[in-house]
């Protein structure tokens, strides 16, 4: 199912998408469904979708680098990041627009050569700013109609997953990963893993003196 765009026909925005080499994310609402969950210490818990940790694997196997830039500050964050081999997660960003650019000029980044992916008002000075802005099918109103792109998908429900093939499709790398997807993949054991032991044969079975023989 394609992704809505409220500004550009599809053909502008895949001529975006293949430019795009960093994909930023916010987390709250895009890679979850928005919703918090609070104990009596604090934050219990985030629910991430697989579908958007493997969409972020693929980006980085196609040599795109993914970000995180979020308004809140999460252990929680932080692990999902080290999971997915995320390096670049800037947490407790205030003023989120003021460190994305210090995340794009850092890596010698045009913003032609950025997409960023929010949900709501704190993520519009980054959307504004960047060559691909995407948002999550259940987005205000209001910010959709400011990006070139709407997922099909919900945030927390695989609209990370969206955005990774749109771009992955846009660059001529999806029907080549998904190709390779198909085929058998040779086993490799877990690091420090260890091999089966060789299977012993049983000794004979010892046959007391005097015994019948069949």
């Amino acid at each position: 199912m394609a992704g809505r765009s409220a500004n550009l026909p599809a053909a502008a925005v895949a001529r975006r998408a293949a430019r795009v080499r960093l994909v930023g994310l916010d987390v709250d609402g895009v890679l979850t469904d928005g919703r918090l969950y609070f104990g009596s210490r604090g934050e219990a818990l985030k629910a991430f979708d697989v579908r958007d940790g493997l969409g972020i694997q693929l980006l980085r196997a196609a040599g795109i680098g993914v970000a995180i830039v979020t308004g809140r500050s999460s252990a929680i964050v932080a692990a999902r990041a080290r999971d997915l081999g995320i390096s670049q997660v800037l947490q407790g960003q205030r003023d989120k627009h003021a460190g994305w650019q210090r995340l794009m000029s850092g890596g010698g980044l045009t913003a032609a050569e950025c997409a960023f992916m929010g949900d709501d008002w704190p993520d519009l000075a980054v959307l504004v700013s960047v060559g691909l802005a995407a948002t999550v099918a259940d987005a205000p109103e209001e910010v959709r109609r400011r990006v070139h792109w709407v997922a099909p998908s919900t945030g927390g429900r695989g609209a990370v997953r969206d955005l990774a093939a749109l771009i992955l499709r846009a660059q001529g790398r999806f029907d080549g990963m998904f190709a390779a997807a198909l085929q058998p993949a040779p086993f490799v054991a877990a690091p420090g893993a260890d091999a089966p032991a060789p299977r012993r044969r049983a000794a004979p079975r010892a046959v007391k003196a005097g015994a019948a023989h069949g």
